[in-house]
């Protein structure tokens, strides 16, 4: 297991060595947006400039298209970030429908419905959007519904036939394990094609009942035959094997790469996030530090054999799933310029390591953590706790860091608190019923963050919003001894966090300097600055985009904006109300010598606030 535990001395002469960062040359995206992450490192990074610091306050809406398929009850939301590429605009919607449109118009040119002739009632899940592939002078769209990858023709929308099954990818079939048709599978990221492969992860189900293994796999992405598969879960014999109960590949689920791939397409390596093995509260039945569970894992892209990896929490018990592509970025260190992985987490640490190696760029230490006492469950003793950079999210919820907003809401909390199992991060699931801060939202989620190869400055939307968790008896014929009975934020009486604000930030990371360049509030609630209490920040979901144009871009707030902000101050500079919350990450690209930014207003979801169904497009 890739774990390292080197001295705070060491850190601090590493720290102290020069850390600048490489100014881009042709890094992140240009005139088209044709990656979900911007380009295949995932940097969400623009070198479009003709909205900057100058010009945005002029930013107003150009187009807008609503899908018209957004449900009320139950809630549908729309995390999806458009793809642009020669002027044509590919998104999924709330319900799982691909739109093709006129990127600068916002008109629409085709869709496709994978649930054409169905009828129902049910929100069809989340989809953030497409995988675009050009072979040769045909451009394909690779995009999931469920447990179907479906190949289109980018020109018409239509299933390109010779690929799998007339076009649809069965992604339960292959995975060297029969799942049988009660297990729910779905793939909510856009996969990555390298060399002519389709890669990708997928999986679902967090238990306690069955569910399926998350191998990430590689098919041809002309005909759909399946080229290697990487075990997450691995088999007898294979590296990792030994961190499990002997029989836990047969039947254990998760460890799967759900929130998308970054590429190195000059090695040839492939880097994953993986999420957590089921049961996501309780894993008595697979005893041990379950590689390749929460870990970050290098993979080479031709052949899917392991390079390297590095787990970033040991027999998770929290649901502290990797949540976020890795982002591939260049900074110097000691001297000499290391090719970088920036991986988030939910729990609100970074951690990095060199490209090639694995090896963390800053130390990380094994501690102690507080133990479980559910019958049968083997926690592990420590977990990994990244020296720097500082954590970007609460940590644990002291009574200091209890709601101030008013004296009834601090009590309130206080009072909850009281009969609730709190000793900080890593507190286990219980009985009793335990307090997780950060909760399983995170921290961060599948936002993740976004990255300025020219200032070498990370940024990213944080949470600040505990969560707390019960385990009860199972029915006696579940086949499971225990169930969560929910896991809801922690609030006070009035339905606010019950931490202190800010609940919600955007911060500026300096990797120099491995310290905050800002940190300012994300969000506003209304009812709150009536009544003449600060800014608190919110809840918010999705993530976030720079440009060489000196902004940061994002949505995702409970407040329903759309935000520009200064990326070298953290000053708001532009903001625009939306129909519905803008939970997903935004695009900007360049159609006919325009620029525009373009968003997803799909509300709903986790943030529990109205549907919506649009898609908006900005420009000067």
């Amino acid at each position: 297991m890739a774990v390292t535990s080197p001295s705070r001395r060491h850190f601090l002469a590493a720290l102290a060595a020069a850390c600048a960062v490489r100014p881009a040359s042709a890094a992140g995206a240009g005139r088209d947006w044709a990656y979900y992450g911007g380009d295949p490192q995932a940097t969400r990074y623009s070198s479009l400039k003709q909205i900057n610091r100058e010009t945005v306050a002029k930013l107003q809406p150009a187009w807008t298209h609503a899908a018209g398929d957004a449900m009320k009850r139950p809630a549908t939301t729309i995390e999806c970030t458009p793809i642009v590429v020669d002027g044509k605009m590919f998104i999924t919607t709330a319900q799982l429908r691909v739109d093709a449109l006129d990127a600068k118009t916002g008109k629409r040119l085709w869709s496709f419905d994978p649930f054409e002739g169905e009828i129902s009632r049910r929100a069809r899940g989340v989809n953030r959007g497409v995988t675009y592939w050009r072979d040769g002078e045909r451009g394909r769209l690779f995009v999931a519904a469920l447990h179907y990858m479906y190949c289109l023709d980018a020109d018409t929308g239509r299933p390109v036939r010779d690929f799998a099954d007339n076009g649809k990818l069965d992604m339960k079939q292959g995975l060297d394990r029969e799942i049988g048709d009660d297990v729910r599978y779905a793939h909510t990221s856009p996969p990555v094609v390298f060399d002519g492969m389709l890669i990708l992860g997928g999986g679902a189900g967090e238990g306690p009942g069955p569910a399926s293994p998350g191998h990430i796999r590689a098919f041809d992405a002309r005909t759909g035959e399946r080229r290697w598969i990487f075990h997450t879960i691995p088999h007898p014999g294979e590296f990792g094997y030994d961190t499990w109960a002997e029989d836990n590949w047969k039947f254990t689920g998760g460890c799967n790469n759900w929130a998308g791939m970054s590429v190195d397409e000059e090695r040839g390596v492939v880097f994953a996030s993986l999420g957590s093995p089921t049961f996501d509260f309780y894993g008595a039945d697979r005893p041990g530090a379950n590689l390749f569970g929460n870990s970050v894992v290098a993979l080479d892209a031709r052949t899917g054999k392991r390079i390297w990896h590095y787990q970033t929490t040991h027999h998770d018990l929290w649901d502290y799933d990797l949540p976020a592509q890795p982002v591939l970025g260049r900074v110097r260190r000691g001297g000499e310029w290391v090719d970088a992985v920036i991986q988030i987490s939910k729990h609100g640490f970074w951690f990095m390591f060199d490209q090639k190696t694995g090896k963390p760029l800053f130390d990380i230490e094994e501690r102690p953590v507080p133990q479980s006492d559910m019958p049968g469950e083997q926690s592990w003793p420590t977990q990994p706790f990244p020296v720097a950079p500082p954590p970007y999210a609460l940590q644990g919820l002291r009574e200091a860091d209890v709601t101030n907003i008013s004296e009834a809401s601090r009590e309130h909390v206080l009072r909850q608190l009281k009969d609730l199992r709190n000793e900080g991060l890593y507190t286990p699931p219980s009985k009793q019923g335990s307090v997780f801060s950060p909760g399983t939202m995170g921290g961060t989620t599948w936002g993740g963050c976004c990255f300025d190869p020219a200032t070498g400055r990370a940024y990213i939307n944080s949470n600040n919003t505990p969560k707390y968790f019960t385990l009860v008896d199972a029915d006696k014929d579940a086949g499971y001894p225990y169930r969560a009975a929910d896991y809801p934020f922690l609030e006070d009486q009035d339905g606010y966090s019950a931490a202190k604000p800010p609940w919600g930030e955007l911060l500026c990371l300096d990797l120099e300097k491995a310290d905050y360049a800002w940190r300012v509030p994300l969000g506003e609630h209304a009812a709150l600055t009536a009544k003449g209490v600060p800014q608190t920040g919110t809840f918010s979901i999705g993530g976030s985009i720079v440009t060489a144009g000196g902004l940061v871009f994002i949505g995702g707030t409970q407040d329903e904006k759309f935000r520009a902000f200064d990326a070298e101050s953290g000053n708001v500079l532009w903001e625009h109300q939306l129909q519905a919350g803008g939970y997903a990450t935004p695009c900007t690209y360049q159609a006919d010598g325009k620029q525009y930014v373009a968003i997803a207003a799909g509300g709903g979801g986790k943030p529990r606030t109205k549907s919506g169904d649009q898609f908006v497009a900005f420009a000067l």
